[in-house]
């Protein structure tokens, strides 16, 4: 009789720890499930709305990790994963242009062991940067479960729209950064005329021309796509003034892109000068703060550059806009009106 009961306590032992095991599974999938839905109706659009950058990329580095970990135990949100890991890439950007910065200034001080040093902290940074880059663009992939560049995924609703704009901007982004790293970060370069695209699936009224300049942008950078009659400086230039007449300046960042990679630094500084004049006339849209600002911060690291080349310095406070060549008009008294 006594070893019967042993048995039985053994069996009810195991069939407790079962259920205590499935009981955590199910309080998991259920908080993966909430947290997920609270992520991409609130915590992700409060995000966009705030100007703080650095806010936004420590929130995506610090976010990340435990959002995406949920998908261990319930459906991954892939498009929750596709605007953190872009936000987490901003960090890792922002941390290339900084080094970037010290290469040029060791290079003017003729610091050969600085400047290299930099350099390598730089492609280092623009390596993480592509690899996160690369991670958005491919949870929008799996998030719309379509061939993209060839098929548009359901995008009725504006969240969506946003998912699939954020994740074509992430896959040129990808593709910059790992040229930047000069290193092979696994990204395939046909992601751009798949993008190029995919662009085509989003309307410009709805999203400042952002997919215009994204267009025209694929157009510069691959040979052969654009399409007879088409010219991609003018649609890049149509696409900048439409963002800026909306308040989301995201537009400016494809036509400087364009323009360095052609070696135009006269239209960079134009498009940067156009840039800085709306950001006085036009207010921002509030929903789409941050996405201004990355636009600003991206533009002002361009000036940064050149700025950098020139003086020794970044854009000084009160300067971004104007560059250390410009022509400064100065006034002049005739002698005669003094006497």
């Amino acid at each position: 009789m006594k070893n019967n009961n042993n048995k039985l306590k053994k069996i009810v032992s195991v069939v407790t720890l079962a259920l205590m095991g499935s009981g955590c599974n199910l309080i998991y999938k259920t908080t993966g499930d909430t947290m997920a839905g609270y992520s991409a109706a609130h915590a992700v659009p409060y995000v966009l709305s705030i100007d703080d950058t650095q806010m936004g990329c420590a929130t995506g580095e610090a976010m990340t990790p435990f959002l995406m970990s949920f998908s261990r135990v319930t459906n991954p949100a892939d498009n929750v994963g596709v605007l953190m890991y872009s936000s987490a890439a901003t960090c890792a950007e922002q941390k290339a242009w900084d080094h970037e910065l010290t290469y040029l200034r060791a290079v003017r001080a003729g610091d050969a062991s600085e400047a290299e040093d930099a350099r390598e902290q730089e492609k280092r940074s623009y390596a993480i940067a592509a690899q996160r880059q690369y991670k958005a663009y491919k949870h929008m992939e799996a998030y719309f479960d379509v061939k993209i560049g060839e098929e548009c995924g359901d995008l009725d609703d504006r969240e969506d729209q946003l998912v699939w704009l954020m994740g074509m901007i992430s896959g040129l982004q990808a593709l910059n950064s790992q040229l930047s790293s000069l290193s092979d970060q696994g990204i395939p370069t046909d992601v751009a005329s798949k993008v190029g695209r995919a662009a085509e699936c989003l309307d410009d009224a709805k999203w400042w021309g952002v997919p215009s300049s994204i267009r025209a942008l694929v157009w510069t950078m691959v040979p052969g796509v654009m399409p007879k009659g088409q010219d991609a400086w003018v649609r890049l230039s149509q696409s900048s003034k439409q963002g800026a007449n909306n308040g989301v300046r995201l537009a400016h960042v494809f036509e400087a892109l364009a323009a360095l990679n052609a070696g135009n630094t006269e239209l960079v500084k134009d498009v940067i000068r156009a840039h800085v004049a709306s950001i006085k006339s036009m207010p921002v849209r509030k929903d789409a703060a941050m996405l201004d600002r990355i636009a600003t911060l991206t533009l002002r690291s361009i000036s940064d550059r050149m700025w950098t080349e020139q003086t020794g310095h970044r854009t000084p406070m009160g300067r971004f806009g104007k560059f250390p060549d410009d022509q400064v008009k100065v006034e002049t008294i005739d002698i005669d009106d003094l006497l």
